[in-house]
């Protein structure tokens, strides 16, 4: 028999909505938005992007990526450049200030995801990730190619 899950989708929001909250307040000191922690992760894991790409990736409006991008150039966190061989487009990479605190963001992010899957064994803690990468794969748009895929090629 099927193990059903009532309420997935709220559960799954809360949980996001909480783990945010508590992020946010353990890095209120560095005044960043929960919408540019994402952004300014999403460069420094993954190197320069377009504004587009990034829009992608948020799962957001363009124009409202560049709002927010307006806001990290004013603030010193992100630059906004013009693209080598698009000049429609703009390539954006996290500043110096960004990149000094990243260290400091990562060890409080890994500590509270410590602490969201505290009580769970290693293998409960894979089978929990691997189960999220599927849940993700399976409403994966097929119809927008160029969505990114959040599932890794390798598992390790």
């Amino acid at each position: 028999m099927k193990y059903r899950i009532d309420r997935l989708g709220s559960h799954l929001q809360d949980a996001s909505r909480r783990l945010w909250a508590r992020f946010e307040h353990r890095t209120s000191a560095h005044g960043l938005s929960s919408a540019q922690w994402r952004l300014l992760g999403h460069l420094l894991r993954d190197g320069p992007s377009t504004q587009t790409m990034l829009a992608t990736h948020l799962g957001v409006e363009p124009i409202s990526v560049s709002r927010l991008i307006d806001r990290m150039v004013e603030a010193g966190w992100v630059q906004r450049e013009a693209h080598p061989r698009d000049r429609r487009a703009h390539v954006i990479t996290a500043s110096a200030k960004a990149q000094a605190i990243a260290p400091d963001v990562r060890t409080i992010a890994e500590t509270l995801y410590d602490e969201a899957l505290s009580g769970l064994t290693d293998a409960e803690r894979r089978a929990f990730h691997m189960g999220l990468l599927k849940i993700i794969e399976n409403l994966q748009d097929a119809a927008d190619p160029a969505a990114p895929s959040l599932v890794p090629e390798t598992q390790s």
